[in-house]
């Protein structure tokens, strides 16, 4: 099938007017001039690729630490109607057979994929290996040291879909952990308190990826860089931003595309309550509160977001990001840090066919999930 008449997010960055071809679910050709025939007119729209969030816990009241394959259908049918095509749910500090059970039900979405879903291409493993410091809103009672033969256990049994592993660098075995994680997966810095020498030694041991930069972290000031410091000027460490409005400042986002550029994750952080009314919702066995659209325990900690990671794209482009380097951070970059981006995060041949028709200003118009329009 031909696709004509718009202007095509080309993955180096640049909206290109033309067309594409699609057979069977895949991305087959790009034009600028579309071959003679029967096509689908996209009337000037712009094509972006299908967003790809690599840290989502939840939506529509499911939560992916919940083990409920239903509600993890639930949430992947939510992100693809919001141009969300590709995921990788993140899970939340607990018992290591309650993330078994998690895990494999996401190893079950990603073999099966009911129709009208989004893609499962990973999992986030968020916990429980962090520091009581800086937990944040993860359940403190489960925090663990890190343990590797208990990490190695988990990715086996589903199948290797553990794509990012987080860890606390400063915690004992941290080291040793990390060098033997990174030859399986992407290794993150999140929940942590380490200073600049500690987070140093983990982006040496092969952590290239940092968790909810600003989040759950101590601040970059002048004489104590910490671990935003070191993880800026490494050119091969990657950041998630959470850009809800809400997590981050304006003026903070912004810092951030600077500080690490071309390097910025966007990411959503959605608890369960994410589409859903006000009210108290559970977290790793925690009451979370959602009022005004922010979600806090009951201490006023914040938890998680109540937004899609397109929203938050869009919010980005509000805020004074370029369009380009918004929709870049939202898909081909979060495709590399899953390792999968020879099959999404961009609109290129041989790739799955997930895109998003919309406005110049990013407004979904609709969704194409394998070439079908889903809504």
């Amino acid at each position: 099938m031909l696709f004509k008449n718009a202007y095509v997010f080309r993955p180096e960055g640049r909206f290109v007017y033309g067309g594409f071809a699609v057979e069977e679910g895949r991305f087959t050709a790009v034009y600028d001039e579309p071959p003679a025939g029967e096509a689908v007119d996209l009337q000037g729209a712009a094509v972006i690729p299908g967003l790809v969030d690599v840290h989502t816990h939840g939506n529509s009241g499911a939560d992916f630490s919940d083990g409920d394959y239903e509600g993890l259908v639930k949430m992947a049918a939510y992100l693809a109607a919001r141009g969300v095509t590709s995921f990788a749910p993140a899970s939340m500090t607990l018992p290591y057979g309650e993330l078994e059970r998690a895990f494999a039900a996401a190893e079950r979405l990603c073999r099966e994929r009911p129709a009208g879903t989004a893609r499962l291409m990973g999992i986030q493993m968020e916990g429980p290996f962090f520091s009581e410091k800086k937990k944040g809103a993860q359940n403190g009672a489960y925090l663990r040291l890190p343990d590797f033969e208990a990490f190695l256990k988990l990715y086996t049994g589903c199948g290797g879909l553990i794509r990012i592993a987080d860890i606390a660098p400063e915690l004992e075995g941290s080291e040793d952990f990390i060098r033997r994680a990174a030859e399986l997966c992407t290794v993150s810095v999140a929940h942590t308190d380490a200073d600049y020498e500690a987070a140093r030694r983990a982006f040496a041991a092969g952590a290239r990826h940092l968790t909810h930069l600003f989040n759950a972290m101590p601040p970059l000031l002048h004489r104590n860089p910490g671990v935003i410091g070191a993880a800026a000027e490494r050119e091969d460490v990657t950041a998630e931003l959470i850009c809800d409005g809400l997590h981050v400042h304006p003026s903070a986002v912004r810092a951030a595309f600077r500080l690490f550029p071309g390097r910025i994750c966007l990411i959503s952080d959605a608890l369960r309550c994410c589409g859903m009314p006000d009210g108290a919702y559970m977290l790793a066995g925690q009451e979370v509160y959602l009022k005004d659209s922010i979600a806090r325990l009951a201490d006023g900690t914040i938890a998680g977001s109540a937004s899609d990671l397109y929203a938050c794209m869009e919010k980005a482009v509000s805020f004074g990001v370029s369009r380009e380097q918004a929709v870049l951070s939202a898909t081909l970059v979060p495709a590399r840090e899953l390792g999968r981006e020879a099959e999404i995060g961009s609109i290129e041949p041989g790739k799955w066919a997930d895109f998003v028709v919309c406005e110049g200003d990013l407004r979904r118009r609709a969704v194409y999930l394998g070439g079908e329009k889903i809504g």
